[in-house]
């Protein structure tokens, strides 16, 4: 696992060679970054199911009731199918965009 701070976000690119392993190295430096906007970048070289996507559900949760953004991007995924506490984007670009709108919403007390 790759991670990368930014000014705004931390990003977070996996080079586990599956989602289980991915999200086991995920746990053991969650406390590390628990307190700043996350990324997941599942968009390259990587292949993920909606299922896959399910592990995180309960991590989303938890980070985004401390008012923080927890979002990832992967492609090819119906967006429809996702519960609204999984946030996914297809693009870093859209990532950023809804970072931005959440500041936004807490910004506004939402």
């Amino acid at each position: 696992m790759k991670i990368t701070k930014k000014k705004l976000y931390t990003f977070i690119q996996p080079e586990e060679k599956t989602v289980d392993l991915f999200f086991n190295d995920f746990n053991e430096k969650y406390e590390e970054i628990q307190d700043e906007h996350l990324i997941i970048d599942f968009s390259k070289n990587f292949n993920i199911n909606l299922k896959d996507l399910f592990v995180f559900l309960k991590v989303s949760e938890k980070h985004r009731n401390k008012k923080l953004s927890f979002i990832i991007i992967v492609n090819g995924i119906d967006f429809d199918d996702l519960p609204d506490e999984l946030i996914v984007a297809p693009t870093l670009t859209e990532a950023k965009d809804i970072l931005e709108m959440e500041d936004i919403e807490r910004d506004l007390g939402f």
